[in-house]
């Protein structure tokens, strides 16, 4: 299509019912508008030329709190926000990238594309993802693509990871034919965040927003993770899912979160394993002395957290495709309660008057008391952030309205599970 097409083509029923779909009922217009900028941002930087829309979400971790990079179960699902770019092939061998949001304009060369000293920001980051899908076996060209986000940046709803699984859908529509899976996306944006950002990521961010819709993921065989959607939503158990910015970001962080892989895998290392999930919890408790001596107190409070959170997994899978609400949000409870406790990813030990995630926290608590239901958690990595809340319907707006006075206007955001990944966008 040329951007001209574009604003006719997105009156039609079937693209404001495609909008809905993946935004949400009465969201169409404003995103519209966003898919309009793209097609004319696109057309000013590079030229009257066709190209197609591509889109990726962000996600929100539902169970499963830094269990993945250990090969655990998670339970997660895409959301609204996300990344959309207008793109094309260029025929050539340079990649040129221009973010509306961040204000960027990248250019890569296929022929470097090799890591170097730098080790934060975007540029590295889609290297990265490119080294990977080329390791992957990949076909990949140049092309020139115009995106803009409204992922919020640095706070647990994996701005990274949506912007890594839109490069990689591209790059398979443009020049593979749209005939790669889903799992090479996210090894491929793993490898970035592993091998260009130096950070020990894990593959729940990249698969939860490449697949879409609410999943499941047993990570046990590393190359072939199981996977499988389940069949619920929120709106299902009367609950909203309200994602809460503590005001704080976690971009620079990289150390904590990669401490806490490291600390697990020194516990399965005493067993000779290399993760956890190849050690049983009731062997590592018989030798929780020597554990104790040799990997220290947080590194064994860690690995309980692993073993409990995976099995919440399997109960809150449960509790949501039975509709069994109360089973839902107690599993969500004892989450946040392990996570902060014996993960110990709510805030930094080094800044101990600094703690916007648990003074959020326990706000949110303090509310869900008041209306005796609901419940809350840590979201994602942790240490900063954001918090999820699932409040009852009926007590959402008051909630947002009680969050935001306490933290500052647009402090909360109601989310959207919307059953669409990475794709290419077809109206």
């Amino acid at each position: 299509m040329k951007a001209e097409q574009v604003k006719e083509l997105l009156k039609q029923d079937s693209a404001v019912q495609l909008l809905e779909q993946m935004y949400g009922r009465g969201k169409a217009e404003e995103n519209a508008v966003r898919y309009e900028k793209a097609a004319n941002g696109f057309q000013e930087k590079f030229g009257d030329k066709e190209f197609e829309f591509f889109t990726s979400p962000g996600r929100t971790e539902i169970g499963g709190n830094h269990t993945d990079h250990n090969q655990g179960k998670v339970l997660a699902g895409s959301v609204q926000m996300d990344c959309v770019a207008a793109a094309a092939a260029n025929g050539t061998e340079t990649i040129r990238i221009i973010s509306e949001t961040y204000k960027q304009d990248l250019i890569i060369h296929l022929n470097d594309i090799a890591p170097d000293n730098q080790t934060t920001g975007t540029l590295p980051l889609v290297k990265g993802v490119l080294a990977g899908l080329k390791n992957r076996g990949f076909e990949i060209h140049g092309f020139d693509a115009y995106v803009t986000s409204n992922v919020i940046g640095g706070s647990g709803v994996s701005s990274s990871a949506s912007f890594e699984m839109l490069v990689c859908s591209i790059v398979d529509y443009l020049f593979n034919n749209y005939t790669q899976d889903v799992v090479s996306y996210a090894k491929a944006g793993q490898y970035a965040e592993n091998k260009y950002w130096l950070k020990g990521s894990g593959l729940l961010d990249q698969m939860a927003c490449a697949v879409g819709g609410i999943i499941t993921i047993d990570f046990a065989d590393a190359e072939e993770p199981a996977m499988r959607r389940v069949d619920c939503n929120f709106d299902d158990l009367g609950l909203d899912l309200v994602i809460v910015n503590t005001g704080k970001g976690h971009a620079d962080l990289s150390a904590e979160y990669s401490a806490v892989p490291i600390e697990m895998k020194s516990v399965a290392k005493y067993f000779a394993k290399e993760v956890l999930s190849q050690v049983k919890e009731e062997d590592v408790i018989a030798n929780a002395k020597e554990i104790r001596k040799l990997c220290g107190d947080r590194a064994l409070l860690r690995a309980f957290h692993f073993f409990e959170e995976n099995r919440r997994v399997d109960m809150q899978v449960e509790a949501l495709e039975s509709k069994n609400k109360d089973a839902f949000l107690q599993e969500i409870t004892a989450s946040g309660n392990s996570s902060w406790k014996w993960l110990q990813n709510c805030y930094l030990n080094e800044t101990p008057n600094e703690q916007p995630m648990t003074c959020t926290l326990a706000l949110t608590e303090l509310f869900l008391g008041k209306i005796k239901g609901g419940a809350c958690r840590v979201h994602g990595g942790g240490f900063a952030g954001v918090i999820a809340a699932f409040v009852p319907k009926e007590n959402t707006e008051e909630y947002c309205t009680y969050i935001n006075k306490a933290l500052g206007e647009g402090s909360a955001f109601i989310m959207h599970i919307r059953s669409q990944g990475a794709i290419r966008v077809e109206f």
